[in-house]
């Protein structure tokens, strides 16, 4: 193995469809027009020096490295900021241009210390590539006059050193962390000899605007700003491209490695969902999958009370399969069940399903990704009759006008927030529907056009008054409507939506949002050119999660904003692999390619091809299963990389089921908070330990491959294949490429895809098959799936989570960038530095009505229970909002979360509960107690 490079081009990718013909060097070639000279010269592979380009960033010219003749022109211009003409001649490299690059180079190294074979940079130093190329053999001046060697290194972030004695101030950081990030936390400070990079106003960098994203990092052409890894460990000698496993974005990455040992993640410029970007989870946390607290020893006990006892791993995997067997030879083979995981791979995520039904013997299956975007399968499904996002993420590029509703993209999905950032510097409107005024509202260069601060759990209200407005203005895109949707169905819509009760002004008391603001969104919406709709948990995770989805399907539908780049209904996933955890059949109706499994034809398939009978009838859901533990008819559960203790709704119900059974087994990578209610702990395998395949929000399947060893012997499919085993029901698979091979065959959007296939292309979005044997980057180009577009109607209830004067306060959840999901990962990593608890917003008006001052202890109470946090006072909800983040055990979140959920789907409504906040002197009881278990945890762990 080597290190995989990639080619710097020096400017970006002209995507003009003109193409220019040139003479480089004496040798003719076309390429488009706007190339420039330095890219067109890199494509014909003739390598110009620089410093200061890169083809991330927009062009520059500052380092005056590039310089070229051309024939009949004067002067030696910039090859990165000159583009390339119809029949010019460049020469790259003449007796003129090697003195005056190498007085520029004498120049710069004439203030740049000259440690060559202690820096951690060398041998991956543009500086000295650069200083070999132009043939520097030796610099004329001396170091006595004023010289910037002496400045002070800034190691405040974590994850990297920033060493100003050796910037050059190519600009190339800056340049990275405006176009790339657009945080715009660097500058450029003073003048002249003075210039030098600055995060803020001569912040350090962990004090100033900076995400830690790494873009600076990755452009800086010297060891100015360098990973600490590399500081500490060494340059890498071997490299391998994998796939992140944080969010739905599905951002590929080159793992650079010396042996099993990671160095660093560089995001890969091939990745098509990330195209070289990266956040601070993917980029730099990655540590936890090192972390002394991970469990490697399987260990098992007869109850709950017990202390772990240490096993083989063939007698974990024999003590949870004769349990099982125990429990169905007693109450029935409906009295176990299993939950998939939305962080394991698609085959992982398969294989269990597969020995529920064909081990097990039973459809009591469900999956984390249910409590999240379950509404999007549905409601979509409804719609369109596919359950997935509609378009790729380079879509975004010809939007002209975006809606955000229940979204953070800059948090929760922050690489796409980038993405989507720098097409709204570029010109394109937005609109956010959300109740808390998130980043993206107002940040650097951007500001939305209209923010709808709409009360939780209002969404289908304000949805359908946008679409009232669109119908009685006569906004509707007629001539789509009546070519690709059923017109009867459309009139019985427009005819609802038009009625005054669903007017902006009539819904005014139920979302609090001016009507004017409605109506000027919607017009920008109907009128502003191609539209987008982006969404996340905020619209799904309500009693109406499934009703607001369809909402945005006739949205789109009546304006014509489907089936073209630019357009769409695009969900945005929260956890790495959600959107193929539902593909690969995760619920207890559905089998793989979402076919309901009383289809008698799909059904049989699968039972010949499986060699079992499958039930007919659906299973129970997550909180089925719970409230059949507490009844006493449900007793066993396998849990693979999913922690419903602290993710899941109501967490006393869910601590109350689990403790009714007699078996639980936990698979995963810590003792999580469900594991405290295991019986059989069975040690799990980071994403950097085997092979496999995570499917994106965009529906982008791409590959995971192992860079290391599973450090606790098996990756998850392994150990999902002996207990299928030891249950009776063979799964001979040596390698998760026959588990795909499986899965094409008998999923028809899946019919083309192998490992093979992802090789050659690096990724493929589905459905892939005869009809789409490249796969499908833009869904519903000529027709829906499920032929014409289905217009429902949207009818606004109110949730039965009300507030009064118990609970006057409206609670509602979300992310926030450093930490992930349960925390489990992240709260491993140095990212604790940036988010180290979870804290309650609230408005200043509801703080000083309750006496309550900034990062006070407060207690949060609600109908299903109270918990203790910090708070922090701020203007980013509204009056009668508060709201927190849900990464902390210690919190305990769910604590406070009702059981409500969507009509159609079951998905817990987090987003909306009723509560009260006042002072307290600290954490609870409970919290107390918690924490001295999670301490002891630790120990055994550290053990």
């Amino acid at each position: 193995m080597s290190l995989v490079h990639e080619i710097d081009y020096g400017t970006p990718l002209s995507k003009s469809e003109k193409m220019v013909t040139l003479t480089i060097d004496g040798q003719e070639l076309t390429v488009p027009e706007g190339t420039s000279i330095m890219r067109a010269a890199m494509e014909m592979g003739t390598q110009i020096p620089k410093l200061c380009a890169t083809d991330m960033v927009d062009a520059w010219g500052s380092c005056r490295m590039c310089l070229v003749e051309i024939e009949g022109r004067a002067g030696t211009p910039a090859s990165c900021t000159t583009p390339v003409a119809q029949g010019i001649k460049v020469k790259t490299q003449t007796q003129r241009l090697k003195e005056i690059r190498k007085g520029v180079m004498e120049l710069y190294i004439s203030d740049h210390p000259l440690d060559c074979l202690t820096c951690a940079a060398n041998g991956d130093c543009e500086l000295q590539d650069m200083a070999g190329a132009v043939g520097l053999r030796e610099v004329r001046y001396g170091y006595e006059g004023d010289n910037h060697l002496g400045l002070e290194k800034d190691t405040s972030n974590p994850y990297f050193t920033f060493d100003t004695s050796k910037c050059i101030v190519c600009s190339r950081c800056v340049r990275a962390c405006e176009e790339v990030q657009g945080t715009f936390a660097l500058t450029i400070s003073g003048r002249g000899f003075d210039s030098r990079v600055s995060p803020g106003m001569n912040e350090t960098f962990f004090d100033s605007d900076c995400v830690s994203c790494g873009a600076c990092v990755q452009a800086c052409p010297t060891a100015t700003l360098t990973e600490n890894k590399v500081i500490e460990i060494g340059q890498p000698e071997h490299s391998v491209v994998t796939t992140c496993a944080y969010c739905g974005v599905g951002c590929a990455f080159k793992a650079e490695m010396r042996g099993e040992e990671v160095v660093r993640m560089v995001p890969y410029k091939d990745g098509k969902a990330n195209r070289g970007h990266s956040c601070v989870k993917g980029r730099f946390a990655w540590g936890y999958a090192t972390h002394k607290e991970r469990i490697l020893t399987p260990m098992i006990r007869a109850k709950i009370t017990d202390p772990w006892k240490e096993v083989s791993w063939e007698e974990a995997i024999g003590y949870a399969a004769s349990e099982f067997k125990r429990i169905q030879a007693s109450h029935g083979k409906a009295s176990i069940g299993g939950i998939t995981s939305s962080r394991c791979t698609n085959e992982e995520t398969y294989l269990v399903q597969k020995l529920i039904r064909g081990g097990f013997g039973n459809n009591n299956v469900d999956t984390c990704a249910r409590v999240c975007h379950s509404p999007t399968g549905y409601g979509l499904g409804q719609a369109f009759g596919t359950s997935a996002g509609t378009q790729d993420f380079d879509s975004v590029e010809d939007s002209d006008v975006i809606i955000v509703i229940g979204a953070n993209p800059t948090d929760g999905h922050p690489v796409f927030g980038s993405r989507m950032r720098k097409r709204l510097r570029e010109g394109a409107r937005l609109i956010v529907i959300d109740p808390r005024k998130t980043d993206i509202v107002r940040s650097p260069h951007i500001e939305a056009a209209y923010h709808l601060p709409l009360l939780p759990g209002t969404n289908v209200a304000v949805m359908t008054a946008l679409a009232h407005v669109i119908v009685t203005e006569g906004l509707v895109n007629e001539a789509f409507v009546r070519e690709r949707c059923d017109w009867d169905e459309f009139q019985a819509w427009a005819s609802f939506v038009a009625q005054e009760r669903n007017s902006p002004e009539a819904v005014q008391q139920y979302t609090g949002v001016d009507p004017e603001l409605i109506r000027g969104a919607a017009r920008l919406y109907a009128t502003g050119g191609n539209g987008a709709i982006y969404y996340g948990l905020g619209v799904t995770e309500h009693s109406q999660g499934s009703t607001t989805v369809m909402a945005i399907a006739n949205l789109a539908m009546a304006t014509g904003n489907l089936g073209r780049r630019g357009v769409g209904v695009n969900p945005l996933r929260g956890q790495n692999n959600v959107q193929g955890s539902c593909d690969m059949g995760s619920f207890p109706h559905e089998l793989p390619g979402y076919r309901h499994i009383a289809g008698d034809e799909v059904r049989h398939m699968f039972e010949e091809f499986w060699g079992v009978h499958l039930e007919k009838e659906p299973g129970l859901r997550i909180p089925n299963m719970l409230d059949a533990a507490v009844e006493g008819s449900f007793r066993g559960l396998y849990v693979q990389g999913e922690d419903i203790v602290q993710s899941d709704p109501d967490t006393k119900h869910v601590t109350a089921g689990l403790a009714a059974m007699e078996c639980v087994v936990v698979q995963d990578l810590f003792l999580n908070e469900t594991a405290n209610y295991a019986h059989v702990f069975l040690p799990g395998s980071s994403f950097l330990e085997k092979d496999g395949t995570f499917t994106n929000a965009e529906r982008r399947i791409q590959r995971v491959r192992k860079v290391m060893s599973p450090k606790a012997r098996y990756a998850d499919w392994e150990v999902t294949i002996l207990l299928a085993e030891a249950m009776g029901f063979s799964m001979p698979y040596d390698h998760p490429s026959q588990i795909m091979d499986e899965i094409a065959r008998l999923t028809p959007s899946f019919a083309g895809v192998s490992y093979e296939k992802l090789e050659q292309d690096g990724s493929v979005q589905w459905p892939c098959n005869e009809k789409a044997p490249e796969g499908t980057p833009i869904m519903h180009i000529d027709h829906f799936v499920r032929g014409k577009g289905r217009f429902m109607i949207t009818e606004y209830v109110p949730t039965d989570e009300r507030t009064g004067s118990r609970f006057p306060l409206l609670l509602t959840t979300g992310r926030i960038l450093s930490q992930y999901n349960v925390g489990a990962q992240t709260r491993r990593t140095e990212n604790v530095l940036w988010h180290e608890e979870d804290l309650l917003e609230i408005h200043p008006h509801d703080a000083e009505q309750r006496g309550i001052r900034e990062h006070d202890w407060v207690r949060l109470e609600s109908r299903s229970g109270s918990t203790s946090l910090r708070a922090t006072i701020t203007d980013r909800v509204a009056p009668g909002v508060v709201y927190t983040t849900f990464h902390h055990p210690t919190t305990q979140a769910n604590v406070i979360t009702t059981d409500y959920s969507d009509w159609a789907t079951n998905c817990p409504e987090y987003k909306v509960t009723a509560v009260q906040v006042m002072p307290s002197n600290g954490p609870s009881q409970w919290q107390e107690e918690y924490e001295a278990m999670a301490r002891n945890s630790r120990r055994i762990a550290a053990e």
